[in-house]
C-alpha cells in the first residue's frame, strides 16, 4: 500500500501555516525537514536494507543447482578388479526438481518484504518530520518566553522608577524599591532562563542532523495562531489511512507467502540423476539414470504450516490492537486541541485585555497616590501569568496538532483562526 502524495508533505505544510517566516536567512521548518530527510542515519538505513532485500530476492529467484558428478567403480581391488581393466567410470549430472510452487513462493516472500519496507520507510520518515516540527516548536517557545520576560521586566522597571520618585517624595519606605528590584530581578532571571532554553532547544533541533555546533537563527512565528480542525468523526475515518495501520497491510503479504511457503513445503521434490557410464574392459557405454522421493513430507510440513496459519491469523488481532491504540491517542490530542484552543481564546479576548486595562488604571492611580505598591505589583504579576498561560495553552494545542496530523497524514490550513500576526499582547 503506497501513502497518498499529500500524507507525504503534510507536516510541511501545516507547520509551515502555523510558523510563517520572515526571512530568507534564517533556518525555516522547510529547510530542517530537509536536512533530516537527506542526513538521518534512520532513513539512510532503508536504503542498505533494500539492498539487502534485494539480493534476498535474487536468491530466493534461483533454481536448484545442478550437479555434475564422476564415479570409478571395481578398480584397484583384488582378482578380476585388480586393474583398471576392469573399472566402471561413470559421469553423471544430478539435480532437484521443486515441486509444489516453491520458487514461486520464494520470490513472493522476498518481494513482499521488499514491497513493505518502502511503506515503513515513509511511516519512519513521518515519525521524524513529527519530531522536527516538535523540537522546531520549542525554539519558537522559547522566543516568546522571551519577548514575555521582556514585556514583564518593563514593567518592573516602571514599578521601580515610580517607586523611586515616591520615596525621595517621602510617601512610601525604601522597602518598597527594595520589593520592585527584587520583582525586576526575577523577570531578568526569566529572560536569562527562556535565553538559555533557546539556545538549548536549537543544539537539540540541529542534531537530527548531526550538526554539533549550530549557529543559525529560525524564522519566526506565532503558535497563538490555530487552525481549524475537522470534527473528531472525520479524523476517526482519516485515521484509517495512518502509515501505522498500513504496515499492517504489508505485513499481511509476508505473512501470507510465509503461509504459502509452508504449504509448498507438503509436496516432495523429486532428486533425480542422469549420466553415461563405461566399461573399461569392453570399452562399451551405458546410461544410467535415478530418481528419489522422499517420504512423509505432508506430515512434516504440517507444523510449519499451522505455526504460519497462527501467525497470520494473530497479525489481526495485532492490527485491531494498533488501531484501538491510535484511536485513543487521536481521542486525546484532539481532546487536548480542542480545549487549548478554547483557552487561548478566551485568553486573548477577556482576559487580557481586562487586565491590561485594570493594570493601566492602577498604574495611574499608584501615581496619583490612590493605590499601594501591592495592588501595581500584583494585577503585573496577574498579566504575565495570563501571558504565560496563555502561551503555554497555544504550545499545547500545536503539539496536540503535530500529533494529530502525523496520525491521520492530513494537512489543516487556518479557517476560522485569525491569520494574522497576533504576537505577544502588550
Amino acid at each position: 500500500m503506497r501513502l497518498r502524495p499529500a500524507a507525504l508533505a503534510v507536516l510541511v505544510v501545516v507547520c509551515v501555516v502555523v510558523f510563517p517566516t520572515h526571512a530568507a536567512d534564517p533556518l525555516t521548518l522547510d529547510d530542517a525537514f530537509k536536512r533530516v530527510a537527506n542526513t538521518h542515519p534512520n532513513l539512510r538505513l532503508f536504503g542498505t536494507r533494500r539492498d539487502v532485500l534485494e539480493a534476498e530476492l535474487e536468491r530466493a529467484s534461483l533454481r536448484p543447482a545442478l550437479v555434475a558428478g564422476a564415479s570409478i567403480e571395481n578398480a584397484f581391488g583384488t582378482g578380476e578388479a585388480s586393474g583398471l581393466d576392469s573399472a566402471e567410470i561413470t559421469l553423471s549430472l544430478a539435480s532437484v526438481l521443486e515441486r509444489g510452487g516453491k520458487l514461486d513462493a520464494r520470490r513472493t516472500l522476498a518481494q513482499s518484504r521488499i514491497d513493505a519496507l518502502a511503506v515503513e520507510r515513509e511511516a519512519q520518515r513521518l515519525d521524524l518530520l513529527a519530531e522536527v516540527a516538535r523540537r522546531y516548536l520549542s525554539i519558537i517557545a522559547a522566543q516568546h518566553q522571551s519577548a514575555i520576560a521582556q514585556l514583564d521586566i518593563g514593567q518592573r522597571q516602571s514599578t521601580v522608577a515610580e517607586a523611586r520618585k515616591r520615596l525621595q517624595a517621602g510617601a512610601s519606605p525604601e522597602s518598597v524599591v527594595l520589593t520592585a528590584q527584587a520583582a525586576l530581578a526575577r523577570g531578568e532571571l526569566d529572560l536569562a532562563r527562556a535565553q538559555q532554553r533557546q539556545s538549548a532547544a536549537r543544539q537539540y533541533l540541529a542534531a537530527l542532523w548531526g550538526e554539533r555546533a549550530p549557529s543559525f537563527e529560525v524564522a519566526g512565528g506565532d503558535p497563538l495562531v490555530l487552525p481549524e480542525v475537522a470534527d473528531f468523526a472525520v479524523l476517526a475515518d482519516w485515521l484509517a489511512r495512518t502509515p501505522e495501520l498500513a504496515q499492517f497491510v504489508g505485513e499481511a503479504r509476508i505473512r501470507e507467502a510465509r503461509l504459502q511457503l509452508a504449504r509448498s513445503e507438503a509436496s516432495p521434490d523429486l532428486d533425480w540423476q542422469v549420466g553415461v557410464r563405461r566399461f573399461q574392459g569392453s570399452d562399451d557405454f551405458g546410461l544410467i539414470g535415478s530418481v528419489s522421493i522422499p517420504l512423509g513430507s505432508a506430515s512434516r510440513a504440517q507444523p510449519g504450516i499451522r505455526a504460519a496459519q497462527a501467525e497470520l491469523a494473530g497479525l489481526e488481532i495485532e492490527r485491531e490492537a494498533k488501531g484501538l491504540s491510535l484511536y485513543s491517542t487521536l481521542a486525546e490530542a484532539h481532546g487536548r486541541y480542542r480545549v487549548a484552543a478554547v483557552e487561548v481564546e478566551r485568553l486573548q479576548d477577556d482576559v487580557l485585555p481586562r487586565l491590561g486595562k485594570a493594570e493601566a488604571a492602577t498604574r495611574a492611580a499608584y501615581r496619583a497616590g490612590a493605590a499601594s505598591y501591592l495592588e501595581w505589583a500584583t494585577l503585573q504579576a496577574e498579566r504575565t501569568a495570563a501571558r504565560k498561560q496563555q502561551l503555554e495553552a497555544a504550545l499545547d494545542a500545536q503539539r496536540a496538532l503535530i500529533e494529530i496530523q502525523r496520525l491521520t497524514g492530513q494537512a489543516f490550513l487556518a479557517g476560522s483562526a485569525p491569520q494574522t500576526q497576533q504576537g505577544v499582547t502588550p
